[in-house]
């Protein structure tokens, strides 16, 4: 977007070239034109600007400060202008800069000298400030819905799963027994985050700046309240110098994206790991997996590599534009036309993103023996042998700690399981333990026992399931 313009209503024809007004003798260099032309990107804004420059208009109308019948003539032309860019795209003249000359020029084409008046009482720093904040809030609003949707098939795969044991890890080190449903819930928690964020930014940033002017606010008497109710903003910005030089908005846009990629590419990494041989978890599906130029028994997890990857491009995003707005004095400068390609790419990387991640966990297939063929090996239920001496036998738990390690490696020297440790040699360990440690030794014990609040227990889980279903307000299983 080009900097500040504050026409006042004059009936002059609008021009190309002749936007910057009698200020300039010459029109710009090559360079210039080049350099200060946005239209290649801020087109995306047309729906936005047609929609704010119509509630503007109908505004100045109820004002008195343009005569009804232009107000009228200028609403019908902007739809007219709607229509040819919905049927055939933004032209994209260099000249005209960006999408609020683009517009207004071919208004002026097909209505006349009157195009000019729609200018009145705003500047393009508000009618940008305006069209952005119009944009931002629905990508807030699609991202949203993604993201539930994704949640959806977390939530039914999870309820499938409720009872399917698998190890929990540390460092990737075999930890505990969990339920595979606890292990997708968790996932589920960190969305339900994402979109809290969502939902508290985009309230945040629900004022309407149309009215401000170029920063200063006008000396038209418009009605603010009126401009905002029509673009379904909550209330209109209170400061003319923040509203144009505002983008915070963008920044939380851009700062929610960043942390739903870190919480996808977390689950894309382990897709990648539970679909690899050593694994064997998972099966992805056939649709978002690709094979190999050369090796033919490939499947390759291309999809969520790629959502791994674009998590470093929408990080990227953010870090650009908090550099781009860092030092910026108020209050419109025109460093800030660079705003709009971080978000616009953004935004498409994550619906992208969202889109694959809730295909590849609705069309997964688990490989629930293998998994709990794993948790059975990895001497997973190790603390719950400290926890039974603790329980059963009143032993500090340091002490049952250091017990339980010469348990462990005992049956790691031998190659078998906790549970398959003759009671003798668990006896001469520690004598205190008794027969009926082997009811606390199997995965199943152990998962089952983990019933606290939020646990892996699988009535836990179901718990958990059914209360995401009504939040998310899936019909009753």
């Amino acid at each position: 977007m080009s900097g500040e313009r504050d026409m006042t209503g004059s009936d002059e024809s609008v021009a190309t070239n002749a936007m910057w007004g009698g200020r300039f003798a010459d029109g710009p260099s090559a360079i210039m034109r080049e350099i200060n032309a946005s239209i290649p990107f801020d087109k995306a804004l047309w729906r936005q600007d047609i929609a704010a420059s119509k509630a503007h208009v109908a505004m100045l109308g109820a004002a008195g400060i343009v005569a009804p019948e232009d107000a009228a003539a200028i609403s019908a032309g902007l739809d007219a202008v709607a229509a040819e860019y919905e049927a055939d795209g933004v032209p994209e003249d260099w000249d005209r800069e960006d999408i609020h000359m683009t517009t207004e020029a071919r208004l002026a084409e097909l209505i006349g000298p009157v195009a000019g008046r729609l200018h009145t009482a705003r500047s393009r720093n508000d009618q940008v400030a305006t069209d952005f904040r119009l944009w931002v809030r629905d990508a807030f609003a699609q991202m949203d819905e993604g993201l539930a949707a994704l949640q959806r098939a977390l939530v039914t795969r999870a309820g499938e799963h409720a009872g399917s044991i698998m190890p929990g890890f540390t460092h990737l080190q075999t930890a505990q027994p969990v339920s595979l449903g606890h292990h997708l819930m968790a996932y589920y928690e960190m969305f339900r985050r994402d979109r809290a964020r969502i939902a508290d930014a985009a309230a945040r940033m629900n004022e309407c700046p149309l009215g401000s002017a170029a920063l200063a606010g006008t000396g038209f008497p418009i009605d603010r309240e009126a401009t905002a109710q029509a673009l379904g903003f909550n209330r209109p910005t209170a400061n003319s110098l923040d509203a144009v030089s505002d983008r915070d908005f963008a920044l939380d846009f851009l700062w929610s994206c960043s942390a739903t990629a870190l919480h996808l590419s977390r689950l894309a990494e382990e897709l990648i790991l539970w679909a690899s041989q050593p694994f064997g978890f998972i099966r992805l599906p056939d649709s978002l997996s690709t094979g190999s130029s050369i090796m033919p028994q490939k499947k390759n997890p291309d999809a969520a590599e790629l959502v791994r990857g674009h998590s470093g491009r929408v990080i990227g995003a953010l870090t650009s534009l908090m550099i781009t707005m860092k030092g910026l004095p108020l209050a419109y400068s025109k460093d800030m036309q660079d705003d709009k390609p971080p978000v616009f790419e953004a935004a498409s990387l994550m619906a992208l993103s969202i889109a694959a991640m809730t295909g590849m966990i609705g069309g997964a297939t688990f490989n629930t023996a293998r998994m709990r063929a794993a948790a059975e090996l990895g001497y997973a239920t190790a603390t719950d042998l400290a926890d039974w001496l603790v329980r059963q036998a009143g032993i500090p738990f340091r002490e049952a700690h250091h017990i339980t390690g010469a348990a462990v490696k005992l049956a790691e020297s031998r190659g078998i399981a906790l549970d398959q440790l003759p009671l003798e040699d668990l006896k001469a360990i520690d004598a205190r333990i008794d027969e009926s440690v082997y009811a606390a030794l199997s995965v199943d014990a152990s998962v089952a026992a983990r019933a606290s609040y939020g646990g892996t227990a699988p009535d836990q889980v179901r718990m958990q399931v059914a209360a995401a279903r009504m939040a998310l307000g899936m019909e009753e299983e």
